[in-house]
Formats: C-alpha cells, structure tokens, sequence
C-alpha cells in the first residue's frame, strides 16, 4: 500500500498560520505521503463567505506554494452543488483507486460536529479521519454525541501505523501546536482597518491588500 495521503477541505476564508501548521504537523505525525488541501466551493454548513471561492482557491494556491508536500484540488470551487465532504472523497476514492490511504484532517472541534455532516457515517468506507486538538487536551469520548462516541471507541487506531495497513476506516488523533489564530479573527482585524500581519503568509496578505477584501461594506 502506498503512503497515506492526506486531505484537508476548509472555506480558508482566509486561510492563515493555523491551517498551515495543521497540515504541515500532520504530515509528521502521521507519516503522509502529503495533504491535498480542497477549498470549500459552497460551504453548506455556514453563511456564504464574504470573498468568493475563486478568491480564497487563490489564497490557498499562494499560501501552499512553497512547500512541495503540499497540492491544491479545485474541485469543490469548479463544482456548482454545494461542497459535501462524503461526494468529494466519493470522488476522490474513484480517482486514486481503492487501495489508496485517505486520511482526512479534521480539528477537534469539527469532529465533534461530525453527526451533523451529509451521510457521515459513509466517509469511513472511503477514509481514515485524523483528528487534530491541543497538547494536554486529548479527544475525550464523554465529550463526543452517543453515536459518534461509539464509532470512536470501536474504530481508533493505537497510532498512526494503522493508516498504511487498511485504506479507510480508522480514527486516529494527534495533539499539534497550539495557535490561537481564527479566519473570524483576521476578518475581524481587516474590517476595522487593523494589521492581520504575523498571522497569515505574507502572500495572502498581499492578495487580500490588492484585492482590498474583507473591508467593510
């Protein structure tokens, strides 16, 4: 089997030194191969984005790329339904064969949300889910829904070996360094004409500065 492959989808509006540590992170502790990072076309879980998806693929393309474990799929962003987790690893499943390790990224946070996602109990025959927290504040079942405490408890790998042996199916958590950067945060500083820099790659902050986004209307 081939190495694990990562997958990272967000809106990335705008992404920032979070994302990029988490990706970046994840790759060691987890032995990828790389992360494909997948812009949210049509996010159906939050308000339409204040920039369009064109904007922010941009923003990912430039914030990603220097560094060469790191690829970019537009599919999401071409796409004209809204962006599900579960077609696109659909999709993806069909384009690198069966026998391909997924292992999707996903913050602490969004996995305890994972119940409220389109058919989710369908992304563990197509993915492993890797699940990024804190240092000292370990993913804790009493904390998740009952449903998902369960699929937690019987699906978690004792450590990230368990990706190269199967090609979906496992949940396996790492703990990564601790930035306390939020896209709502650097919205937030833009709109009130305040500095976002340190935050975010000078290189999106460029593009955001040229294309004057995130102002306030």
């Amino acid at each position: 089997m081939s190495e694990p492959l990562g997958l990272f989808g967000g809106t990335f509006d705008p992404v920032h030194f979070g994302h990029l540590r988490l990706a970046e992170e994840s790759i060691g502790h987890l032995g990828l191969a790389g992360v494909r990072w997948i812009p949210a076309g049509q996010p159906p879980h939050r308000g339409t984005p204040q920039v369009t998806a064109r904007q922010r693929l941009e923003m990912v393309l430039r914030s990603t790329a220097g560094n060469d474990r790191f690829s970019v799929d537009a599919s999401e962003v071409e796409a004209v339904a809204p962006s599900y987790s579960v077609h696109t690893l659909e999709r993806l499943r069909g384009e690198l064969g069966a026998a391909q390790s997924l292992v999707l990224l996903v913050g602490a946070d969004a996995f305890a949300g994972l119940t409220t996602w389109h058919r989710w109990r369908d992304l563990f025959a197509l993915a492993h889910i890797a699940v990024s927290h804190r240092p000292g504040f370990p993913v804790e079942i009493a904390s998740l829904p009952h449903e998902l405490a369960t699929e937690f408890a019987d699906r978690r790998l004792p450590d990230a070996g368990g990706l190269r042996t199967a090609a979906a199916g496992g949940i396996v958590t790492f703990a990564m360094t601790q930035l306390a950067i939020s896209a709502t945060q650097i919205r937030k500083l833009l709109a009130n004409g305040l500095s976002a820099r340190y935050l975010l790659p000078d290189s999106v902050l460029d593009y955001i500065e040229l294309h004057q986004l995130y102002k306030n209307t």
